[in-house]
């Protein structure tokens, strides 16, 4: 197959032989997250800002989860292979994408998720939108985060109500689409019973935090006690 139809790089269109969807030039060209950022959302900041600090838009709102780790800033290369991951079934982009996520893991305040291996919980998808699209690209990604990290993929949530598209919403309007969209399944029920520490959410991109916040309110009313979001980008 890959002589007649050979793997090409996803940014520059390299021709590439080891399975890979980027080229080594192209995925350490990305731009990783890097500090200052705010410690609750991962907004980046521009310019000097000695020690932690949360964003002016983190300060007045109270979330579920404890912080989100996106592992790059925002960059229209990496949305573009998000976009054709999620829209045009390319699911063979999830590997690079989950390799990309997993290195949120090097943020040190990930490091009781790692030894504690709390499990990766994927954003789930409605059974109407999975029916159409064929496979969850949050949990594609997890699976690669999960090869490197070796942590364990849990299917801890259901989405029971299907929502409209969040991407032309603004804030409050998401956080009202998704009130009540996510219940826990048995399976994360029994998790949660038996080893409630902590729990680590997988999505693609974090914008305003109002999804993964609402999947956290659903964990949390089930016992869970740690919840950290880690996502591909920061959108």
């Amino acid at each position: 197959m890959d002589l007649f139809y050979p793997p090409v790089c996803a940014v520059c269109r390299e021709i590439l032989t080891d399975g890979r969807a980027l080229c080594d030039a192209c995925a350490s060209d990305l731009p990783r997250l890097a500090a200052p950022f705010c410690q609750i959302c991962g907004e980046p900041f521009q310019g000097r800002i000695d020690g932690e600090f949360s964003c002016p838009n983190c300060r007045d709102l109270k979330f579920s989860f404890d912080f989100a780790r996106p592992a790059t800033a925002r960059d229209k290369r990496t949305l573009d292979m998000i976009h054709r991951l999620k829209y045009q079934r390319e699911i063979h982009l999830a590997r690079d994408l989950g390799s990309l996520a997993a290195e949120a893991f090097s943020d040190p305040r990930l490091a009781p998720a790692l030894a504690g291996k709390w499990p990766l919980i994927p954003v789930p998808l409605h059974r109407s939108r999975f029916r159409h699209r064929h496979f969850n690209q949050a949990e594609e990604i997890s699976q690669e985060v999960s090869r490197i990290t070796g942590l364990p993929v849990l299917k801890a949530l259901k989405r029971i109500r299907d929502t409209e598209h969040q991407t032309a919403l603004a804030r409050a309007r998401r956080l009202e689409n998704l009130r009540g969209a996510f219940t826990v399944t048995p399976a994360g029920g029994r998790h949660i019973s038996q080893s409630p520490a902590g729990a680590v959410l997988v999505d693609d991109v974090f914008t305003t935090g109002s999804t993964v916040d609402e999947c956290a309110r659903s964990l949390r009313k089930a016992g869970m006690r740690g919840i950290v979001v880690v996502t591909v980008m920061r959108g």
